[in-house]
């Protein structure tokens, strides 16, 4: 049981009951229960029985949320946004090419925003 990144989508890592271990994007999540064991329900009405306790659970989303703030604030992780030209002559933004090339159409987040 691990948050992990894959394809740029920060997941955590489940083991369900009977084995094997399944990726799961924790906004997906509408409730888990411990009836004795843990049952998480998606929004979509999914059920998923998993090895992992209901703490085990909380931390690892607690986890995931830590990660994605801190993917916020780190210079190298940014939020996809239009094309660096396209921001309406934001002089906060750092021009395409202060940036790598992988990174040219994205933006900072900015503390506050929303």
């Amino acid at each position: 049981m691990a948050t992990h990144t894959s394809q740029g989508r920060i997941m955590v890592h489940l083991t369900r009951l009977g084995g094997p271990v399944f990726a799961l994007n924790p906004d997906l999540i509408e409730r888990a229960e411990a009836t004795p064991d843990t049952v998480v329900t998606l929004v979509n009405g999914s059920k998923y029985v998993i090895r992992e306790s209901l703490e085990e659970l909380t931390e690892l989303i607690t986890a995931f949320r830590a990660r994605v703030i801190g993917a916020a604030h780190t210079p190298d992780l940014r939020v996809v946004a239009p094309a660096a030209d396209d921001h309406d002559g934001d002089v906060d933004a750092p021009a395409a090419t202060d940036r790598p090339e992988h990174l040219t159409n994205v933006l900072p987040l900015r503390h506050g925003e929303q």
